[in-house]
């Protein structure tokens, strides 16, 4: 079992009622079939209060954080109200009698809220102690226009829903310190209008005070027996509570009131009224004195009359709020209404209610509302402009829900007229409204529509009828001028002489109209019409009889009340129209009853001839808003062709001025062109001159450093020159040195081989004499291998001058590549010639021939070196390193070959590098040959890398980058100096090699054979 924390009645199926339970869930039971009808889920804390709008089709459920709005027919959730938490919501509920809701946060902030739109349509002013003023219990009276708020203090504040003011703050005994709920007493009397005010405080005690008079008129509960809650019955006449101790009291507000009906002391009194500046609000109490309403009210046996609640299956419960109070009757009524005239218009709306029996068909009269609003009101406001939206609205629900009860009322063109006296007074409680209007047109309305579309000429009949029997006259005057009953009766009746009466005589006329006969109806009238016979009588236009009967006059009231009796008891009964007319007859509960009582063929033609006019005029609508739309866009294609016409004009316009400015602006741009050009010349011709004097300061200066170069260039080439000279003198004294070192070794030698002649054997001889034929042999190869060059250097030398230019272009490259295929040749020869020193002697003619073959293969290497140039210089650097450690090597192994092989070694070696000095040119390889030869003269001969001379010659890469500069003249002179020196150089080697051949002949055999 859960527990339950707010319940809640009156739906629009009777037999359900809807349970918040603790788990945040609210349930809808039947009680018929005991069974559960729906579950709603949606809260996230426990639901404090439920509250149903008066159809019971929509609950609103309400926690401290959201309230929601539920569809009590789907059971869907319609809308949902979040607030911070910071604020918190107390209570959101439906007003009674409107479409309002009021929601009530714990900041004191109360908003309101239009039902059908949830738009808020007004929020209350805050209250003066609203900054400590907590709310915490609200009520409303029935007819939604007061609210009471109370809470953490002994005040309440009253405010006005109609004006939105704080109108009152009733002031408890102090006592109060909190109130823990507030609940209005029903009054059959008060119209809804609710005086008596519930207040159950902290002390668990509910005192009743009068919120007009501000009495305490009773109180209930006491200190030992403390009230938890209480609930007061729909009709007023019970108050039910729950006890502390858990029991339930159950109170007679009769009873209660008997005691409180003598004459009490004071107990509340007014210390200053509302004022009108906010301001003076504290004079706004009205305060509370000590007295005997703070004892709980007792009976006269000093006990309170204690009952057990127990069910009762056959006890009904249906709503006694319609039922007269105990000694009330109609004739009693009727007796008080003669002897004043009129009902007190306090308890006026009570007394109408009880007279005409209302039966307050909540359901039936929501589901009219809901069928929306009748084709036939939908622009009432053009026919009727009512200032007052609310009560054109109200007046346009009101008769919507009359058409579509019946459809007689959609059709009948006076029955606004009818409505609207009684739509004006019950505004507030549109429920009450229509069942006041459909029991008029029930009861006193009978016969009128049979005659439809025509006025009820059986009733005017009647009435003409009466006319004639009270005052002949009168209706022989109306005869005379034409009048007929349409004129001086229907006008009074369609309005229900609200056209003619003011405000307080239509009540006093329908006070008595309400409490008799419906025939008094028509008798009152006949009264009026009767009571204006004077001002009648003088009239004799038909206009005039219109305009009576449409306007208020000069007549009393009361007068033509007491005539409308007197011809109730006057008149005969065979043209009485209580003959004809029914009793009064109520209001059927649950369902209102069927009114057919009208031609329904006429109705229900007129009803399809609107229709049709309806969709006719709906057609014609269309189609002239379509016409309309046509010519509108019809008169858009016209303007925007005209405008389109005009713009183009404009345009043309603008292009003929803009093409008259660009010309203008060409003209301008001509002349300014042609002074940019004339500029330009000028300055072109300022460059130019700039440019032809600093081409001359150029040239002027390029010509002084190509004069110093010239210069430098001849310092260089005799500084060469002496260099080279100084070499060359040098080598020759190398030469001769060498010579004489050759010669002593031969010397040496031919001593030698004296002393192997004298040793040697006859075998030996043959093979001196072998030797001497092989040797002249050689020599005759070395011979021709040394012509053979010779002749080569010299066509080489006469083709000098052909290829001089191109040797100038390949000389860096022919030099490089000279020095490292020599080195290259002169490792490969000596390597080769160390091997060949180790094989015998036998071997010699096979080496001699190597020797020459190396020698032609120098020849054609040099010629390869020409063309390879640069790409095998590094190649064969890298092979003169690893030659030069395997000539090392070899260099050991030969150490101890023969004297005479060496000396004829030395003899082709001279050749060789004489051949290469002729083709190298350079001062630097001459060094490195001395070195040669002296290495070769010791007996361990060591190969060293000759360093590069720093003297340059004279085809040094320098010298012929620095000849480029010189011209021609010069180059050819230094090509000629050129010659000659190497000219002389050759002659002077040639010179040498003779000298050496002729010191030292090759030593020939004697011719003696030896024998042995």
């Amino acid at each position: 079992m859960q527990a339950c924390t707010a319940l809640a009645f009156n739906l629009r199926r009777k037999t359900e009622f809807l349970v918040a339970l603790a788990d945040y869930s609210i349930k809808c039971f039947d009680t018929e079939t005991k069974e559960l009808v729906s579950w709603m889920r949606g809260h996230d804390s426990s639901v404090s209060s439920i509250s149903v709008n008066g159809s019971g089709r929509y609950a609103i459920t309400t926690s401290t954080d959201t309230a929601q709005l539920w569809d009590l027919d789907t059971f869907q959730r319609k809308r949902k109200l979040n607030v911070r938490h910071s604020v918190g919501i107390q209570k959101v509920f439906f007003l009674p009698l409107s479409n309002t809701i009021l929601s009530c946060f714990r900041d004191n902030s109360v908003f309101a809220w239009e039902f059908d739109t949830l738009h808020c349509k007004y929020q209350l002013p805050t209250a003066v102690e609203g900054s400590t003023f907590l709310y915490k219990s609200f009520a409303v009276t029935r007819d939604g226009r007061i609210f009471v708020a109370g809470g953490k203090s002994n005040h309440l504040h009253l405010w006005c829903l109609e004006s939105k003011q704080l109108i009152k703050i009733i002031q408890m005994p102090t006592k109060v310190r909190a109130v823990r709920h507030l609940e209005f007493l029903p009054d059959s009397f008060d119209g809804g209008s609710n005086q008596v005010l519930g207040v159950l405080s902290q002390d668990n005690i509910m005192r009743f005070i009068n919120i007009e008079t501000c009495k305490l008129l009773f109180a209930i509960g006491s200190h030992e027996e403390g009230i938890s809650t209480a609930a007061i019955s729909p009709n007023g006449r019970y108050i039910a509570s729950v006890m502390e101790n858990g029991s339930v009291n159950l109170y007679s507000v009769q009873a209660l009131t008997q005691e409180a009906n003598k004459p009490p002391p004071p107990q509340f009194k007014v210390v200053e009224d509302w004022p009108k500046c906010k301001s003076e609000a504290n004079k706004l109490t009205m305060k509370v004195t000590s007295g005997r309403s703070e004892r709980p009210w007792k009976s006269k046996g000093n006990k309170i009359q204690t009952r057990l609640l127990k069910v009762q299956a056959n006890t009904s419960l249906e709503n006694k709020e319609n039922e007269l109070p105990g000694g009330l009757n109609k004739k009693r009524l009727q007796a008080l209404l003669k002897g004043y005239g009129e009902y007190p218009a306090k308890y006026r709306m009570f007394v109408w209610r009880s007279l005409l029996q209302l039966p307050e068909n909540h359901l039936a009269f929501s589901s009219l509302i809901d069928k929306g609003t009748h084709s036939a009101f939908v622009n009432i406001q053009n026919e009727y402009p009512i200032k007052s939206r609310k009560l054109l609205r109200v007046l346009q629900r009101t008769l919507s829900a009359l058409a579509h009860w019946s459809a007689i009322f959609g059709e009948t063109p006076y029955i606004p007229l009818l409505a609207f006296p009684f739509v004006k007074l019950f505004q507030n409680n549109q429920l009450i409204c229509f069942e006041v209007v459909a029991t008029v047109v029930v009861n006193f309305c009978q016969h009128w529509f049979e005659y439809f579309p025509n006025p009820p000429v059986n009733v005017l009949s009647m009435m003409e009828n009466i006319l004639a029997h009270h005052d002949k006259e009168l209706l022989q005057h109306f005869i005379k001028y034409n009048v007929t009953s349409q004129v001086y009766a229907w006008p009074l009746l369609e309005t229900l002489f609200s056209e003619v009466l003011t405000r307080e005589e239509w009540l006093k006329v329908f006070d008595n109209i309400f409490s008799n006969h419906p025939s008094y109806f028509l008798m009152i009238v006949v009264a009026y019409i009767v009571c204006s016979r004077a001002p009648l009588l003088h009239c004799n236009q038909r206009q005039d009889f219109e305009y009576f009967f449409h306007h208020r006059n000069n007549l009393d009231i009361n007068v033509v009340i007491k005539e409308a009796y007197h011809f109730m008891e006057a008149t005969p009964p065979d043209i009485h129209p209580q003959r004809v007319l029914d009793d009064f007859v109520p209001l059927t509960k649950g369902q209102y009853p069927v009114f057919n009582k009208y031609p329904k063929f006429i109705v229900d033609y007129q009803t399809q001839e609107w229709e049709r006019i309806r969709q006719d005029e709906i057609e014609y609508l269309r189609e002239r808003q379509l016409m309309h739309e046509l010519e509108a866009k019809a008169q858009e294609r016209k303007a925007e062709d005209e405008a389109w016409y005009r713009k183009q004009e404009l345009l043309r316009e603008a292009e003929e001025q803009r093409r008259k400015m660009l010309l203008e602006e060409e003209k301008k741009l001509a002349e300014q062109r042609q002074r940019l050009a004339a500029v330009k010349r000028e300055l072109k011709v300022k460059e130019l001159q700039f440019l032809d004097a600093s081409r001359r300061r150029f040239l002027k200066y390029q010509q002084d450093q190509r004069q110093m170069e010239l210069k430098r260039l001849d310092d260089e080439i005799a500084r060469k020159a002496s260099i080279r000279e100084q070499e060359t003198a040098a080598t020759v004294q190398d030469v001769e040195v060498r010579q004489m070192e050759l010669e002593s070794q031969r010397q040496l030698f031919e001593q030698h081989l004296i002393k192997d002649q004298e040793s040697s054997t006859q075998e030996m001889k043959e093979d001196i004499d072998a030797s001497r034929r092989k040797a002249d042999l050689e020599d005759h190869v070395v011979q021709r291998l040394v012509e053979t060059d010779r002749e080569e250097k010299q066509k080489a030398q006469m083709n000098l001058k052909g290829i001089e230019d191109s040797k100038v272009l390949f000389r860096v490259a022919e030099e490089n590549l000279a020095k490292a295929e020599q080195k290259c040749i002169e490792v490969d020869w000596r390597l080769q010639a160390l091997h060949k020193l180790r094989h015998d002697d036998q071997d010699r003619e096979k080496r001699y021939e190597e020797i020459a073959k190396l020698l032609h293969d120098n020849r054609v290497k040099e010629a390869e070196l020409l063309k390879a140039m640069r790409e095998a210089e590094e190649k064969k650097w890298e092979e003169v390193i690893q030659k030069k450690a395997q000539l090392e090597e070899e260099q050991k192994a030969a150490a101890a070959a023969h004297e005479h092989r060496k000396q004829f070694l030395e003899d082709k070696m001279n050749g060789a590098l004489d051949l290469a000095e002729k083709l190298q040119r350079e001062d630097g390889f001459f060094e490195r040959l001395r070195d040669l030869k002296a290495g070769r003269t010791g007996r361990g001969v060591e190969f060293q890398q000759v360093p590069k001379s720093g003297n340059v010659c004279l085809n040094d890469l320098s010298a012929s980058e620095s000849s480029s500069y010189m011209s021609s003249v010069r180059r050819q002179e230094l090509a000629c100096q050129e010659r000659e020196l190497m000219a002389e150089v050759r002659q002077l080697r040639q010179k040498l090699t003779a000298q050496a051949r002729i010191r030292h002949p090759p030593t020939h055999l004697s011719s003696t054979k030896w024998t042995t």
